[in-house]
C-alpha cells in the first residue's frame, strides 16, 4: 500500500479494520445502508477490485519498462479508490446511526435543515518546481537520476489521477497539463493532492515476453481447463468481488514484483485557496535523499484552483412575477418570467425566451449586499409584496415584486434566503463566475493496437492460424481482451 501522513493513516487504519471485519463475516448485509447510494458505492468498490486484480496480472506479465510503470500506477490508483470508497461507506453508516439516535432523542431540539448547494471544483496547470544542484543541472555531472511521477487528487469520494511524467535533471518543473473537475464538491471541501514517484532506472522485467507468456498459457491450458482460468477471472464463492450478493470481500493486494510508487509530497487545498488565478501552495515532502524515488522538490506547487457553485451556474428558482415600474404609476405592474441565477434575477417577457437564449427585458441584482424583505399585505390582493433593494452610486433602488398567491410568495422568499445562504458559504466564488476549462474527452483507442504493447502481442495470437488459448476458448479470449483494453482505455 501507499504511504500517507499521520491523519491519512488513521483513515487507512479505519478502512483496513472495516475490511478485516467484512472478511471475517462480522458485517451482515443488513448493516449497510439499504439505499441506492450505498449500492452505487459497493458497485464502485466491486469495479475497482476487478481493476486492481487486472492491474496485478498486467504488472506480473509486463516486459517493458513503460508498461510496468503504467500498470503500477493503475494499481496504486485502484487501491486508493478502494480505500476512499470504504471510508465513504463507513461515513454513511455512521451518519445513519447518528440520524437514528437524533430521532429517538427526546430532548433533541429543532435542527436547521438548510444545506449549501454543491458545485464544481477544478484544478489545472499543476507545476511543481525542482531544485537541482548546480553540478547536476548546469554542469550535467553525476548519475542521471530518472523517476516516473504522477499525481492523485481526491475530493470526497471522487479520485482522479494525472498522466505519468518521466522526470530527470533536464527538467526544472514537473508539469501536469490535466484539467481535473470534481462535480460534487461542497463549500467545506478538502482537495488532497498527492505526488507519487518511482525510480524508473531499475529493471522491472517479469522474465518473459508477452508472447512467451501467451505461448506458455496456451500450451499448459487445454479447452477444458479454460473453465478454471475463467473462474479466476469471474466472481466466485471466494472471489473478492462477490459474496452471494452481500458486501464485497476485500482481499489484500497480492505482492507483485515490479515497480512501486511512493508518496513523495502532498498538500490539501480548501475553499480559501480558490482564486481565479494561479497561486502557490506549500507542499509537505516525504522521504529524503537516500530514497530511490527522491526528487529535489522546491517545496511548493503552483496551480489554478477554480470553483463554480451551482447557484452561480444553474437556475435556483423560476416562475411568473409582477414587477412594479420604477418611477411610474404606482398601480403599473409588468408581468415577467423571473429566473434566479448567479448574481441576478433575470426578468424575461416570456418563458420561451429563457430556452431561446433571448436577452432578458431587464435584470435585478441579487448579491451579498442586496436586501430583501416582505412588505405589508396588499389590501387588494392580500398577498405580501417582495421588496429588493440595492445600492447604485450611493442611492438605494428598490424593486417591488408580487406573485399570484401566498404560496408562490413563500417559495420565492425561501429561494432568496437559500441563495443568500449559498453565497455566504461559497464566499469569493460567488463574486464573479469563475471560468473552468472542461477537460477534452480522452482520445479513442486506435484501430491498430500499439506496436510492442502487451495488448498487441497478446491479441496478435488470435488469428485464424493460431491454435493457442485464445482460439481454444472464445470466452477466455473475451476476458483477456476486456481486461487488457480496460487497462489501456482507463475505462473507469
Amino acid at each position: 500500500m501507499f504511504c500517507r501522513n499521520q491523519t491519512a493513516r488513521a483513515t487507512v487504519a479505519r478502512g483496513s479494520a472495516l475490511e478485516m471485519e467484512i472478511r471475517r463475516g462480522k458485517f451482515r448485509k443488513s448493516v449497510f445502508l439499504d439505499t441506492s447510494q450505498d449500492s452505487d458505492i459497493q458497485k464502485k468498490i466491486d469495479h475497482e477490485i476487478r481493476m486492481r486484480d487486472g492491474a496485478c496480472k498486467l504488472l506480473a506479465a509486463c516486459s517493458q519498462k513503460d508498461q510496468a510503470l503504467e500498470a503500477a500506477k493503475s494499481l496504486q490508483t485502484c487501491s486508493t479508490r478502494i480505500m476512499a470508497y470504504m471510508s465513504e461507506l463507513q461515513r454513511m453508516k455512521e451518519a445513519q446511526v447518528m440520524q437514528k439516535v437524533t430521532r429517538r432523542s427526546s430532548d433533541a431540539g429543532p435542527m436547521d435543515n438548510r444545506h449549501p448547494c454543491k458545485g464544481k471544483v477544478a484544478i489545472s496547470d499543476l507545476r511543481i518546481p525542482l531544485m537541482w544542484k548546480d553540478t547536476e543541472y548546469f554542469k550535467n555531472k553525476g548519475e542521471l537520476h530518472r523517476c516516473a511521477v504522477f499525481c492523485l487528487l481526491q475530493l470526497g469520494g471522487e479520485i482522479f489521477d494525472t498522466d505519468m511524467v518521466i522526470v530527470d535533471r533536464t527538467l526544472t518543473d514537473i508539469c501536469f497539463d490535466n484539467t481535473i473537475v470534481f462535480n460534487e464538491a461542497s463549500p467545506g471541501f478538502e482537495l488532497r493532492v498527492e505526488l507519487y514517484s518511482c525510480c524508473s532506472e531499475d529493471d522491472y522485467s517479469a522474465g518473459s515476453t508477452p508472447r512467451k507468456l501467451a505461448s506458455k498459457l496456451s500450451s499448459s491450458l487445454g479447452r477444458s481447463a479454460g473453465k478454471k482460468f475463467r473462474a479466476a477471472m469471474e466472481p466466485g464463492p471466494c472471489s473478492p468481488v462477490s459474496n452471494g450478493g452481500a458486501a464485497p470481500l476485500l482481499l489484500p493486494v497480492p505482492s507483485v514484483p515490479g515497480p512501486k510508487y511512493h508518496l513523495l509530497a502532498h498538500t490539501t487545498l480548501s475553499l480559501s485557496h480558490v482564486q481565479d488565478s494561479f497561486r502557490t501552495h506549500d507542499l509537505t515532502i516525504s522521504g529524503n535523499e537516500e530514497c530511490s524515488y527522491w526528487l529535489p522538490l522546491y517545496g511548493s506547487m503552483c496551480s489554478r484552483l477554480a470553483a463554480q457553485p451551482h447557484c452561480m451556474t444553474q437556475q435556483m428558482m423560476s416562475g411568473c412575477l409582477k414587477v412594479k415600474q420604477l418611477g411610474g404609476d404606482p398601480q403599473s405592474w409588468t408581468t415577467v418570467y423571473g429566473a434566479l441565477k448567479g448574481t441576478s434575477l433575470f426578468c424575461y417577457l416570456r418563458q420561451e425566451d429563457v430556452e431561446a437564449n433571448v436577452e432578458p427585458a431587464f435584470t435585478i441584482a441579487i448579491n451579498k449586499e442586496t436586501r430583501i424583505r416582505a412588505s405589508e399585505k396588499d389590501p387588494q390582493s392580500k398577498v405580501q409584496n417582495i421588496c429588493i433593494s440595492n445600492q447604485y452610486g450611493g442611492e438605494e433602488v428598490t424593486h417591488t415584486l408580487t406573485t399570484d398567491s401566498r404560496d408562490d410568495t413563500h417559495r420565492w422568499m425561501e429561494a432568496f434566503w437559500q441563495h443568500f445562504y449559498d453565497m455566504s458559504q461559497w464566499k469569493q466564488c460567488c463574486d464573479d463566475l469563475m471560468k473552468i476549462e472542461l477537460p477534452s474527452p480522452r482520445k479513442a483507442a486506435p484501430a491498430t493496437p500499439k506496436q510492442g504493447s502487451l495488448y498487441h502481442e497478446m491479441a496478435s495470437l488470435a488469428t485464424p492460424s493460431s491454435e493457442g488459448l485464445l482460439l481454444q476458448d472464445n470466452a477466455v479470449s473475451a476476458e483477456i481482451r476486456a481486461l487488457l483494453s480496460s487497462y489501456y482505455n482507463d475505462s473507469y
